[in-house]
């Protein structure tokens, strides 16, 4: 692999993504549907929804910032790996799909080149999502009326942005699935499983330890996830990056 034909790769990766509906329509609803259910959640809250309240926890009688941004935070953990894997899922699986992975083969450029450059490009179009959600955040939070931006409230918002870093990292092995199970539904299945497990973990009260959930227990209950437990975080991009490229290195059509 070159400079040049990586270049090359993620052009025509970074094409791809931006053109694809699936993607602009993933993310629309990745940040208004977060955006509006924070909002909405919040104010529920706030008008004494005692329901509500019993399912967000402590922080949702704080009112203010730290109520919307717990919510969102919350709503961001499970929506967003969902989206995300969405996101990788149609990266990888579109070209089995689509049956364009055939043309791959004839390319100059290598297919473990390809997949680096789709999970470059990925890598990218997370940071701009998790940075307009903070963006979008923020401004809901002064349209509602929840004060300038003090306190704890900057914190909350890096953590915010951090969670959804995070979150689209650890949706990686929705593309490793999509490979090996050569489609879409693999991925998106992988992605819910992954949810779902997480899900049970934190309920069971051993989710620290559980990579895919400490960022979301990192974010909302600050102090009750080490940074032992943090540092098994970025093992699972690694990992199911490196099988990602190890896959398309041994892709072959007839299996």
């Amino acid at each position: 692999m070159t400079t040049t034909t990586l270049r090359a790769a993620l052009a025509v990766e970074a094409r791809k993504a931006t053109s694809a509906r699936v993607v602009t329509s993933t993310t629309i609803l990745l940040l208004v549907g977060i955006a509006v259910l924070a909002g909405a959640t919040t104010l529920a809250a706030a008008g004494g929804n005692e329901q509500l309240m019993a399912k967000l926890g402590p922080s949702a009688t704080q009112g203010g910032w730290t109520s919307l941004l717990s919510t969102a935070s919350q709503i961001t953990a499970a929506g967003g790996l969902l989206a995300f894997g969405v996101v990788l899922s149609w990266l990888f699986g579109r070209e089995f799909a689509d049956g364009t992975v055939t043309g791959l083969f004839a390319l100059p450029v290598s297919r473990p080149t390809i997949a680096l450059a789709k999970l470059i490009v990925y890598l990218l179009w997370s940071v701009g999502v998790a940075t307009l959600l903070v963006l979008m955040v923020a401004g809901l939070g002064f349209a509602t009326g929840a004060g300038p931006i003090e306190g704890t409230a900057p914190v909350a918002l890096l953590r915010l942005w951090s969670l959804t870093v995070l979150t689209a990292l650890l949706a990686v092995p929705a593309g490793w699935a999509a490979t090996i199970g050569r489609g879409l539904l693999p991925g998106i299945a992988t992605a819910i499983a992954i949810l779902a497990a997480a899900q049970i973990l934190v309920v069971a009260g051993t989710g620290g330890w559980f990579p895919f959930a400490a960022p979301a227990l990192w974010t909302i209950f600050p102090g009750t996830v080490s940074a032992s437990q943090m540092a098994l975080v970025p093992l699972v991009p690694l990992t199911f990056g490196f099988l990602v490229l190890h896959a398309w290195h041994r892709l072959q059509l007839d299996r």
